[in-house]
């Protein structure tokens, strides 16, 4: 495995968490992690396991257009097996005078190669302030 198939596997799994994350599809966000995942985000807690992910995941849903964008993802360590990547994060919401900056972080990931795909090991959300 090259250092660009690492790349473009963990870029695929940001990509498809993010992606399913602002659509609202709990289960295509939930698939984005390993079975036993960890994902540690201010104000959420440590969730940890698919059941937990899908339970906060499902109450989290969107209920107006909101996009997460991301940005400047670099791969940080990798093997054939295992990769972490850094990336900068900035959330949208649309709200009735248009859309405005919610927040501004950086995710720290731990992805682990299943087959083909990548899945998250661990995701974790630090805001910028």
């Amino acid at each position: 495995m090259t250092h660009a198939d690492v790349v473009e596997g963990v870029r695929a799994a940001i990509a498809a968490y993010t992606l399913a994350l602002d659509d609202g599809r709990t289960d295509d966000v939930v698939a984005t992690f390993a079975p036993d995942g960890v994902s540690e985000m201010p104000g959420m807690g440590r969730l940890e396991g698919h059941d937990a992910l899908r339970a906060a995941y499902a109450r989290w849903t969107p209920r107006r257009p909101q996009r997460h964008v991301v940005a400047n993802t670099l791969l940080t360590e990798w093997t054939d097996d295992d990769a972490r990547a850094i990336s900068d994060v900035v959330f949208l919401l649309q709200g009735k005078d248009g859309w405005s900056v919610q927040m501004v972080g950086r995710y720290d990931d731990t992805l682990r190669r299943d087959g083909k795909t990548w899945k998250f090991a661990r995701r974790s959300l630090t805001p910028i302030e």
